[in-house]
């Protein structure tokens, strides 16, 4: 979670290719930075999660709003916010790579991923992916996993640019919020059964995508301290070829993720379709 600790050993250590950035302790540090950055630009705490703090920042004028807001979202007392260069990409992928302590760097097939608000709202696998572009991510999640060592399972996350190829964006140490489609049984071991695995140390002879998989999030409209209710979710649980999951989470805030719908088709039918029918399907679910 540490963004400041990966995002210098990947690209200073690694040579990996990122957006340009810098870090700021102050105001007016942020408002250096971002003129030599120039706009749009990305601002962010050191520290968070699930794009807590995040703001894509227009002009100077946001700067101040942006400045607070991070400093809201950190996690701990850190007051000091990255800010990045903002990447025209054609689109997001998360590489769950897996790293064992007797065997070789594994790759899941790619997950493509739309975020709002610097949070995930609906995942998809496998990605259409330029088979180049998919070796080039392969082999920085390798570099950069190995460098940070360990046994277990990855989200490292990457922008793809038709014109400019692959940029490193940032990776978590665990199971990762988009590798959910994985429980639509696209792959012969889900994020979390490879994740056991290589902590274990247990074998992992292959994973293998066996069909189609879309996810898609289920937002809360609300804000309260008392424990949700749900409407909705015999219709849900009537589709075809649909799994409900409720994450059981004890209170509600306003876009907080309390759900997921995952829907599944056998490969080679139309993806497009599914993401889809997975976000008509989570839409039917009401929090309250």
């Amino acid at each position: 979670m540490n963004r400041k600790a990966i995002r210098d050993l990947a690209a200073k250590e690694l040579g990996l290719k990122t957006a340009k950035y810098f870090y700021a302790k102050t105001l007016e540090e942020l408002k250096v930075a971002a003129a030599q950055i120039g706009f749009p630009c990305v601002v962010k705490p050191l520290m968070s999660s699930s794009g807590k703090g995040q703001s894509l920042v227009k002009t100077a004028d946001e700067l101040e709003h942006a400045w607070e807001y991070g400093c809201s979202g950190s996690r701990g007392d850190i007051r000091e916010l990255i800010i990045e260069e903002f990447i025209k990409f054609d689109s997001e992928i998360t590489l769950l790579t897996v790293t064992q302590k007797n065997g070789p760097t594994l790759f899941c097939p790619p997950i493509g991923h739309v975020q709002k608000g610097g949070d995930y709202r609906e995942s998809f696998q496998p990605a259409p992916i330029d088979p180049m572009h998919l070796k080039e991510a392969e082999e920085m999640a390798e570099k950069v996993t190995r460098a940070l060592t360990g046994a277990g399972l990855w989200g490292v996350e990457f922008f793809l640019s038709h014109e400019n190829g692959v940029y490193f964006s940032e990776l978590s140490p665990r199971p990762h919020d988009t590798g959910m489609v994985t429980l639509a049984g696209t792959q012969n071991l889900n994020e979390f059964e490879l994740h056991l695995r290589a902590v274990l140390g247990l074998p992992i002879p292959n994973i293998k995508l066996e069909r189609m998989g879309a996810s898609a999030v289920i937002l809360s409209p609300i804000s309260s301290d008392e424990s949700p209710q749900y409407r909705g979710l015999e219709q849900v649980t009537q589709e075809e070829d649909t799994y409900l999951r409720i994450f059981g989470k004890p209170y509600t805030r306003i876009n907080r993720r309390m759900g997921v719908v995952l829907c599944y088709a056998p490969l080679g039918e139309n993806l497009d379709a599914l993401r889809d029918k997975a976000k008509r399907i989570a839409a039917k679910v009401e929090v309250f």
